[in-house]
């Protein structure tokens, strides 16, 4: 707990990487929530908690969904930030349940990829590999994402384990990794797995839940490779 509250004391509100076209803002919402900008386009991660929330930032040009689960996937969020320029981006899964609404949603599974304009989308796998969590996320029914903006490869998490997938990717520029339990994984496995995959930064999120990720522990582990920064930014208030 101690932890959690300093962590919240050195967190920022918002970030910015630099792009070859321009910096790329970076504005946490909540949990598994956020906000990016760049180029004069604007994209929606996990829109949830209403509505109200995304009114600061205008139209979405873009928005991900990686899975069904409320944390990811709130219609009547959806529905208040949705305009017809929108280009959505969701599984299989998640279109399904939006019944006549997934009219006009771009559906990628595992392995596909599609544009949006500069941008380009790449679904990847998100699953849980313990046996008593597999029911929470089923491998193939969500997505993780990579998107390539302006030159730098950004990786979106979704909620999962620390995966073969995630463990292999390559040329990570920045990734949003997930922790908590009993839904994805641990601050110890998290670690190993951004260790492993070694992007230039790392933002922890969606790492508050039954227990509370530790996320000073998860920088200080990090922290054996150099090459990889860690930046906490504010996505509890």
């Amino acid at each position: 707990m101690k932890a959690l509250l300093l962590a919240a004391l050195i967190s920022q509100a918002q970030d910015t990487l630099k792009t070859e076209k321009g910096d790329l803002t970076i504005i946490p919402i909540q949990h598994a929530t956020f906000v990016m900008k760049w180029a004069g386009k604007t994209i929606f991660v996990d829109p949830t908690t209403g509505g109200d929330a995304f009114k600061p930032y205008g139209k979405a040009d873009l928005i991900l969904i990686t899975d069904i689960h409320g944390d990811h996937f709130d219609p009547k969020t959806l529905t208040a930030v949705r305009s017809p320029e929108a280009m959505i981006v969701a599984p299989s899964a998640v279109a399904e349940k939006m019944g006549a609404d997934k009219a006009g949603v771009t559906i990628l599974a595992n392995g596909e990829s599609a544009p949006c304009g500069d941008i380009r989308i790449e679904a990847i796998p998100m699953y849980n590999l313990t046996p008593e969590r597999k029911s929470f996320h089923a491998k193939g029914r969500g997505n993780g994402y990579v998107l390539t903006i302006g030159g730098k490869r950004i990786y979106v998490s979704g909620d999962t384990e620390d995966i073969p997938e995630m463990r292999g990717l390559k040329n990570i520029d920045a990734a949003f990794v997930c922790m908590n339990l009993p839904y994805t994984m641990d601050v110890d496995h998290a670690a190993e797995a951004v260790l492993a995959f070694k992007p230039k930064v790392v933002y922890p999120y969606h790492y508050r839940g039954k227990e509370m990720s530790d996320v000073e522990k998860f920088k200080s582990l990090v922290a054996k490779d150099k090459s990889i920064e860690v930046r906490l930014l504010q996505w509890y208030k």
